[in-house]
């Protein structure tokens, strides 16, 4: 009977047409990671900063709305690891957002699985999970924004985790704003072709 409700909400969710929801988790540490820069000729540039493994968690997620294909940014911060809980709390804060049915594409992490995801699931018929195979970032636009964020951070320095949230959530809303970041990371990634 669970497995007959499962098969017909999908089928309901590709009639109807639903947002697409590519989301996942990633840290930064305060160890500034370190790219190529410009200097004077012959003067090695000096990066100083504190060592400190703090770190800062974060989750987010790109929707793709199915009529007009609009993008979307959706992320949350945390001085802690993430855990079923966050994601699930997550996944309610994007629902508030978005109509109609979302169906959230994400990897075959832990996280990912479990007591409060089942729970989350049955309440929120709307919200349909479907696993990336395994061990392929690649498939997963949320990668490029991890990508344009930590390039963004590269050879910056911030001495305390607060500092580094500060940098994170600014460049966090400058993504939001720019959606041709946002479809070029979808278009970076080794999925079928589905943006304009």
């Amino acid at each position: 009977m669970e497995t007959d409700s499962l098969a017909a909400r999908k089928k309901n969710a590709r009639r109807m047409g639903a947002h697409i929801l590519f989301f996942d988790e990633s840290g930064f540490l305060l160890i500034p990671p370190v790219r190529k820069t410009w200097s004077p000729r012959g003067q090695t540039p000096i990066h100083r900063h504190f060592y400190s493994h703090d770190r800062i968690s974060a989750i987010s997620g790109i929707s793709v709305s199915p009529m007009r294909q609009r993008v979307g940014l959706y992320c949350q911060l945390f001085d802690a690891n993430i855990d079923c809980d966050i994601v699930c709390g997550f996944l309610r804060e994007v629902l508030r957002h978005l109509r109609g049915h979302v169906i959230a594409l994400l990897d075959n992490g832990q996280i990912h699985k479990g007591g409060p995801i089942h729970r989350l699931t049955r309440r929120y018929a709307r919200l349909h999970l479907e696993p990336f195979p395994p061990y392929a970032p690649e498939l997963n636009p949320d990668e490029g924004i991890w990508r344009l964020l930590k390039q963004s951070l590269s050879n910056s320095r911030p001495d305390t985790g607060k500092q580094m949230m500060t940098m994170l959530s600014t460049e966090l809303r400058r993504l939001a704003k720019s959606p041709s970041l946002i479809k070029s990371c979808i278009r970076q990634a080794d999925l079928p072709l589905f943006l304009p």
